[in-house]
């Protein structure tokens, strides 16, 4: 780690090796080689004069990349795809004059971005199915757990925390459906030359248009792709990254939407997300217990949605077949965007695996509120028994505000049940209203939604996906 120089948090602090390693150098310098490859395994196949012998030149140095030629060179000529073309000639004398032949830098620039971008996806993907995955092990567990639930963060009728999960779950869920539908529709550039007409190709193939037909289906084949894009300007569209970094930020939402409810939560020590046994919550008061992996996920979610703003504005103002305008933004947004959520669906991973729930807590806070929610129940009874439906629902009003007021502003227990019971027109005793406190009648079908939810959308999703999962998340600080 250098101490003299600013480094990105993401790497240093959230996002995992695997993401960065998607982003690097490395990875970017050798996808190049492939597509140099793949270009010219497809020319040599459609007749243009290039040999066994350089194709396999190529693949020996396909992975041993000579960065100080390359540095070097750029230095020189100022252009990284020509310093690394040198660079590959150097290693490869035979082959040289073929490297990058009729394409151009979009070529390399452009099909490797379509190319990690897509692999980033497959990772984020994997991450985020093993998510909906602990979130439905934590729904099943608690799907009958009753709790009290809340419209405008005021008490509601109850709910069940397993029944609370499904609502997180299912926007996860949401989010995969857009991820698979996004991923399934990346294509690659291909070659199309300058402005995209393919005019270096007809010159090369002597005008032969059944030939240079063939060139992206062939190239996309051999780089694991079903197709390139029909047309382009010299770049691929830049809608393209809207789209994935969309998608990246749809994920954001749904995590900052969770981790907003699970500090909430564990504000009312109902829920609470792991805390380790030496961690520090507070310089200053050794007693807290801040729920920061949450706040951080809050944090990076915000960044991955603004993030998205990037693209968007970059596609918007493109000029024609292509500026330049794009890259240096490119080169930060992207990436950055797909470390972020990285690092946020880690957490997210973290926090669903260590949560702990607090049944004591939660019913004492159910049973607080609960006699007001019960109080339709109870008029019903006492119209059963006899009672006038309007003198009673009257009578509930006022006692309802009298223990409110006792509550609110004496700081009494709430003592609604008692009031009723010493009114003689419900005809009711304390001990019968208590029976009307079971918690569980009052949760209406949660249990069973999340019942059904898990077993039609939930379980098939998973048995689907089961060869991704079991990943573990590994939290740097």
């Amino acid at each position: 780690m250098s101490t003299d120089r600013y480094e990105s948090p993401l790497s240093e602090r959230y996002a995992s090796k695997e993401m960065q390693y998607i982003f690097s150098p490395d990875k970017k310098f050798r996808t190049w080689r492939k597509l140099w490859i793949a270009l010219a395994e497809t020319e040599k196949e459609l007749g243009l004069h290039v040999t066994e012998e350089q194709i396999e030149e190529l693949k020996t140095h396909a992975e041993d990349i000579n960065y100080d030629v390359a540095k070097e060179r750029e230095r020189e000529v100022r252009h990284d795809v020509m310093a690394h073309v040198y660079a590959y000639g150097v290693q490869c004398p035979k082959a040289k004059g073929i490297i990058h032949l009729g394409a151009t830098s979009c070529y390399v620039g452009d099909n490797t971005d379509i190319i990690l971008m897509a692999e980033a996806l497959d990772l984020v993907r994997s991450k985020l199915v093993n998510v909906i995955a602990e979130l439905a092990k934590f729904a099943e567990k608690q799907k009958a757990q009753p709790t009290l639930a809340f419209t405008h963060f005021q008490p509601a009728q109850p709910t069940t925390v397993g029944k609370r999960a499904t609502l997180w779950m299912q926007e996860f869920v949401m989010d995969l459906e857009d991820l698979d539908y996004v991923r399934g529709s990346l294509k690659l550039l291909g070659s199309k030359g300058t402005t995209g007409t393919q005019a270096s190709f007809l010159e090369l193939f002597d005008g032969k248009e059944e030939l240079i037909d063939r060139i992206d289906p062939m190239i996309a084949e051999k780089m694991g792709f079903k197709a390139c894009y029909p047309v382009s300007g010299q770049t691929y569209s830049r809608k393209t990254d809207t789209r994935v970094l969309n998608v990246l930020a749809g994920i954001a939402a749904s995590a900052h939407k969770f981790s907003n409810d699970i500090r909430l939560l564990q504000h009312l020590k109902e829920v609470e997300e792991p805390f380790e046994t030496t961690q520090i919550g507070s310089s200053a008061m050794a007693y807290k217990r801040n729920p920061m992996r949450s706040e951080r996920i809050a944090s990076l979610s915000r960044y991955v949605m603004i993030d998205a703003l990037n693209p968007a504005v970059t596609s918007a103002t493109q000029w024609f077949e292509r500026t330049l305008d794009d890259s240096a933004n490119k080169r930060l947004s992207v990436p950055e965007g797909f470390l972020a959520i990285d690092g946020i669906l880690d957490l997210c991973l973290n926090v669903v695996d260590g949560l702990v729930v607090y049944p004591k807590v939660i019913e004492k806070r159910l049973l607080a509120e609960l006699p007001f929610m019960a109080t339709e129940n109870i008029m019903m009874d006492a119209v059963k028994a006899g009672g006038d439906r309007q003198e009673l629902h009257e009578r509930i009003r006022k006692l309802s505000m009298e223990a409110g007021e006792n509550v609110k502003e004496k700081g009494l227990e709430n003592n609604l049940l008692e009031l009723i019971a010493a009114d003689p027109v419900f005809h009711m005793s304390l001990e019968d209203l208590k029976k009307t406190m079971d918690p569980a009648k009052y949760t209406g079908r949660a249990k069973q939604q999340v019942e059904r939810y898990l077993e039609q959308i939930i379980w098939p999703l998973l048995e689907e996906n089961k060869e991704i999962l079991g990943v573990k998340a590994e939290i740097q600080v």
